[in-house]
């Protein structure tokens, strides 16, 4: 079997033509396979949505209980056949729920990465290489400038900016799904134990995550309509990047702004937005750990898809690894 005759790719995205069913699809499809519940991957309208329950639970959450006509839940691990296709989900690592997804007929598997990072992560199952010959992955930052630092080190930063500036508010922005989450969880394993405060835009979200089993220790909402700007003195906000340019952020103590994502790495990126604390935690991988995940699978074909395409096929090229971009259109409109 050609491998494009089991995954090819379509103007509605990632298609199976045997299995009759998309990889988060960009339109409205009969059947989507969904790899987690950022809105660039996991629109709502599909007929049918075949997720882990944690994504099909975002979903909810995110579009309503009416985001498909009907839902089929993937044990990661569980071998499923469509239409004699056979299809297993595995940790990606990106966010709660999160998942490649393994396409396999007449001997040849395809895996379709989603997003995924390969960082420690308190808040999901770790990605899980999965042998295969074609691996298809994102490269949001694939280019050798984005090297991320430890994650904890950063949370660190954050923390000791709160002692040294006890009468200012640390406000973080982090987005909704998956990264808030995150750097709250890092919060708490290096032993911050206040309660950290919350925009509005987050709290359904931490509370699913609140029932999937991930503690997030004292949270309390992020709103000042009921006291001055000192009660927030020395406490650290967290809101959605978006909230930053609203009043909303302009209504706390003497700010300083700080912002979690791996594109702080970019500094002019941190100066555009106004950031005087940036925190290079990202929920991708880097430039090293896309080349690494690349060598430990040695698939026979990459297939690059949203991000820096053409350096990551460029680099599988020089070390003997057939590569090509397939220029999707439609993601990263949830970025890191």
């Amino acid at each position: 079997m050609r491998f494009t005759d089991l995954v090819c790719r379509t103007e509605k995205g990632i298609y199976c033509p045997p299995g009759d069913f998309y990889i988060d699809p960009v339109r409205p499809v009969a059947r989507a396979l969904v790899t987690h519940g950022h809105s660039d991957h996991a629109r709502a309208g599909h007929e049918a949505v075949l997720a882990t329950p944690e994504t099909l639970a975002i979903m909810a959450a995110r579009y309503g209980e009416d985001f498909a006509a009907t839902r089929q839940e993937a044990v990661l691990g569980e071998v499923l056949e469509i239409n004699g296709v056979s299809v297993t989900f595995h940790p990606a690592g990106h966010v709660l729920g999160s998942a490649q997804i393994a396409v396999e007929k007449a001997g040849t598997r395809i895996v379709a990465s989603g997003d995924y990072k390969r960082r420690a992560d308190p808040t999901c199952t770790p990605f899980e290489p999965v042998p295969c010959d074609v691996f298809i992955t994102e490269a949001t930052f694939a280019l050798p400038v984005f090297r991320h630092p430890d994650d904890r080190a950063e949370i660190r930063k954050l923390v000791a900016s709160v002692g040294q500036f006890p009468d200012r508010t640390h406000l973080v922005g982090a987005y909704a799904l998956g990264k808030a989450q995150r750097v709250i969880a890092l919060l708490r394993e290096a032993g911050y134990e206040e309660t950290i405060y919350i925009h509005g835009a987050l709290q359904r979200l931490c509370d699913l995550y609140e029932e999937e089993g991930i503690r997030l220790g004292p949270l309390a909402p992020a709103t000042v309509e009921k006291g001055g700007r000192k009660d927030f003195a020395g406490a650290i906000v967290l809101g959605p990047p978006s909230a930053f340019a609203d009043r909303w952020a302009r209504r706390f103590a003497d700010p300083v702004a700080a912002f979690a994502s791996g594109w702080m790495r970019i500094r002019q990126r941190a100066r555009q937005r106004g950031v005087e604390l940036p925190l290079i935690i990202s929920d991708h991988c880097d430039w090293d750990e896309l080349t690494r995940t690349i060598g430990e699978i040695r698939p026979a074909e990459v297939w690059v898809t949203h991000g820096r395409e053409e350096a990551l096929v460029r680099w599988c090229e020089l070390n003997g690894i057939a590569a090509r971009p397939l220029h999707l259109a439609g993601y990263e409109e949830e970025p890191d």
